[in-house]
């Protein structure tokens, strides 16, 4: 996130006491972690890092019925880091990101100017942009959703939002004819 936004980045971490040495130890250790064949797969990994999830639920994709695992965070207690899994919880990690937690009021989005770093998950941009198109970001935990809505000339426009770990990062106008 510290490349879209650094200076959120160093108010999170001052807010949650840690210094940018902490931050960069911290990272060295999920590396070391996620890159060592002993450490867990799977939703085993997680739990490993964060303790228990805090739920469990039940998440209906197409015709599938999806186990999502969700764990608080101190720095965001209106969101939730979920993991997807597949039918009954088995099998690899499907997806890995930041979600509205559950009974937690979404953001009111009315307009584009409305859409602020980490303001909203992927979700809230979907539900207040029904014309949102999802497309894949630059990164595995990255994501992106064209939509069109009206500027702040009041003009309809294409325009792309960048999410990181399912948090909007930034708002840009999109590009005319992307694929």
């Amino acid at each position: 996130m510290a490349d879209f936004n650094p200076v959120l980045v160093e108010r999170a971490v001052a807010r949650l006491g840690a210094s940018r040495t902490d931050l960069r130890e911290a990272n060295k250790r999920w590396q070391a972690m996620v890159r060592s064949p002993r450490f867990p797969h799977g939703a085993r990994r997680y739990a490993a890092v964060l303790g228990p999830p805090q739920a469990t639920a039940v998440r209906r994709i197409g015709d599938l019925d999806c186990t999502a695992q969700l764990w608080q965070l101190p720095l965001w207690p209106e969101l939730r880091f979920e993991i997807l899994l597949g039918p009954g919880g088995a099998g690899p990690v499907w997806n890995e990101w930041l979600v509205r937690a559950p009974g937690a009021p979404s953001p009111g989005l009315p307009t584009v100017a409305d859409l602020t770093p980490w303001s909203c998950v992927v979700a809230d941009l979907g539900a207040a942009f029904p014309s949102a198109r999802p497309r894949e970001g630059s990164a595995p935990t990255r994501w992106q959703l064209d939509f069109t809505a009206a500027g702040a000339d009041g003009t309809e426009r294409e325009w792309t939002a960048d999410f990181t770990w399912g948090l909007l990062q930034e708002v840009r106008p999109g590009e005319a004819g992307r694929s």
